[in-house]
């Protein structure tokens, strides 16, 4: 039998996702680091893998899948886990893709277009993005994370019901992805910061093992891009 496959890099938000499911559901697979970081996705081994050259992708026995929504799906009506990830039932699991249809203009959206303001785009250019455009960015990922606490997280303790699901996890990488800018969505959000916890919790350890390397940079940058951090300190 094959093991499952799995390519991905910690520092892409769906890859975190497929990760942590697989980990806290004990399905065993192989690893595929592929680094963005040194363009590894655009390699010619990779591409055979992926044309479109993104991550996540699983390899299961053959059969490859390319897109995170479609892999968690396919893994929770394949693989033997808990039925409260991804209900059969056909109105919880509409709520559940309620939200993953949400998301793609939503938190993946708004979290991914800061982040890549304030730390990819830098990385590149090595210079800071204009203020302006920070801010127009910054308060549209604001009023997505105020739309998590105060309409996905009002009335129920996550976001498609009284269990977690499938959609807390894309949701709860989309919103640690901010913290390498040294913007925390927990400030100011105590239902989103419960929430956040509960799903840390249920997924413990896997849940801060894989997102270790986004905090140690973090913590490491102190929130800032490295590629700012140097000019920094080489102009002092």
């Amino acid at each position: 039998m094959n093991r499952l496959k799995l390519y991905y890099d910690v520092l892409s938000q769906p890859s975190r996702v497929v990760k942590i499911f697989l980990l806290a559901n004990k399905i065993e697979f192989e690893h595929k680091v592929v680094r963005l970081g040194k363009f590894e996705q655009k390699t010619e081994e990779f591409k055979k893998v992926n044309p479109l050259q993104q991550v996540p992708v699983i390899d299961d026995g053959g059969f490859i899948l390319r897109e995170s929504v479609a892999i968690m799906r396919y893994l929770c009506r394949e693989k033997d886990v808990p039925i409260h990830w991804y209900p059969k039932e056909s109105k919880a699991q509409a709520k559940v893709d309620e939200y993953l249809e949400w998301q793609h203009l939503g938190t993946r959206m708004h979290c991914g277009l800061y982040f890549r303001l304030m730390w990819l785009e830098p990385l590149v250019t090595k210079t800071a993005p204009p203020a302006k455009k920070v801010e127009f960015y910054k308060r549209n990922m604001e009023q997505n994370c105020d739309l998590v606490e105060k309409f996905w997280l009002a009335d129920k303790p996550f976001l498609c019901g009284d269990e977690i699901t499938i959609a807390d996890l894309f949701a709860a990488a989309e919103l640690e992805q901010p913290k390498l800018t040294g913007y925390d969505v927990r400030d100011g959000r105590p239902f989103l910061s419960a929430w956040l916890e509960r799903v840390r919790t249920i997924t413990s350890p896997h849940y801060d093992a894989v997102h270790n390397e986004i905090n140690r940079i973090a913590s490491k940058y102190n929130g800032q891009c490295p590629a700012l951090v140097g000019k920094q300190e080489a102009n002092r």
